[in-house]
């Protein structure tokens, strides 16, 4: 799907998804990623939601957000509370959705001016 233009262009947005990818800023990426409106899009290495660890989301407390989107891929799943305890304890929270509302939410928190990360899982078939 494709998403129109805002005014938010100097921030990194998602700007079209679909079940195999993600573009921010008109650049596809087909690799778990984490996404801040302020930081370039970094790689996650996440190769499924059934390999998530505690570490992976220590990695996204290390950019301090306010607030985490975790796409976790074509359906919504949920995170076991132990893995995102260093993000708790901080009280930031995590929201678990499948990646199309994890962007267009992130869009939407992004373009209130909050600090939120969004950490999408594209599962790679082999």
């Amino acid at each position: 799907m494709k998403l129109h233009s805002t005014p938010t262009q100097h921030y990194q947005t998602v700007t079209a998804y679909d079940k195999d990818g993600v573009e921010i800023n008109a650049v596809k990426y087909d690799y778990s990623l984490i996404v801040m409106p302020e930081m370039p899009p970094v790689p996650w290495p996440v190769t499924s939601f059934d390999t998530l660890s505690a570490d992976n989301f220590a990695q996204i407390d290390g950019a301090k957000p306010d607030v985490v989107i975790l796409g976790t891929g074509d359906r919504q799943r949920f995170v076991h509370p132990k893995l995102v305890a260093s993000l708790s304890a901080r009280h930031v929270g995590v929201e678990c959705m499948d990646n199309q509302a994890a962007c267009r939410t992130y869009n939407i928190l992004m373009g209130e001016d909050r600090k939120v990360a969004l950490a999408l899982i594209f599962q790679k078939n082999n």
